[in-house]
């Protein structure tokens, strides 16, 4: 089956996952995170993509982003692909990619997504048994969006501001959407939704996204059509 194109819609969130070859791990050592988030945050900046969201698992990424150009994603994600390459490449003395093939991404709608998909991104680390706690995971912006540690990487989103008018008690009121898990209906809408680039939200959303990024945001129905009586 064709895929999709990508969406290049400026200003709307998109949840990003880029996993290594095969399931290999990308990070080997702590050296090795830094690398790449230093490599992260000079790209994102350079191609104006703005980060609200992150984490950095041994063999996978997952950010969630919004672009400010038309292209920032795809410039993004080239330019720190062949940079974080060529590193490892020459520490590991290996050669060829490290990464799966494309990247898999989607659309979220902010307003009633944005933040349980930030919580499923910096969850990660616990739903993959690595820790208790995200607060224990030194590589992901719950840090910074939680405690209120500063990240460089990160640019808060608008939805994320509007937690709070200050920005302490925003820390504290994210920080308490933890104590609630995700549901079981929500984790599986998250994940197909970004492996099948279908629009994260509800039908109104879906058409809206449609129309601005000229491509089918849902599943098409299953089945042959009815022809009609």
């Amino acid at each position: 089956m064709a895929r999709l194109p990508r969406y290049t819609i400026r200003n709307q969130p998109q949840h990003i996952i880029q996993r290594g070859l095969d399931g290999q791990d990308i990070f080997v050592d702590n050296d090795d995170f830094a690398f790449y988030w230093e490599s992260l945050r000079d790209t994102a900046k350079a191609s104006h993509l703005k980060v609200h969201a992150y984490i950095l698992m041994p063999d996978h990424v997952h950010l969630l982003a919004s672009s400010g150009g038309e292209r920032s994603i795809p410039k993004t994600l080239q330019s720190l692909g062949r940079r974080f390459v060529r590193y490892f490449n020459d520490k590991y003395q290996k050669s060829g990619t490290l990464w799966e093939g494309r990247y898999r991404a989607t659309v979220v709608d902010s307003k009633d997504y944005l933040l349980n998909c930030s919580r499923y991104i910096e969850l990660n680390c616990v739903r993959a048994g690595m820790v208790e706690h995200p607060q224990e995971y030194d590589w992901s912006s719950y840090a910074h969006n939680a405690l209120g540690q500063e990240d460089l990487l990160i640019s808060e989103h608008r939805m994320y501001r509007k937690l709070a008018t200050w920005i302490k008690p925003a820390h504290n009121i994210y920080r308490s959407l933890f104590e609630n898990p995700l549901s079981t209906d929500e984790l599986e809408m998250i994940r197909q939704s970004t492996n099948k680039g279908w629009a994260m939200g509800d039908e109104k959303f879906a058409r809206k996204i449609e129309k601005l990024g000229n491509r089918r945001a849902t599943q098409l129905p299953r089945g042959r059509p009815r022809l009609p009586s």
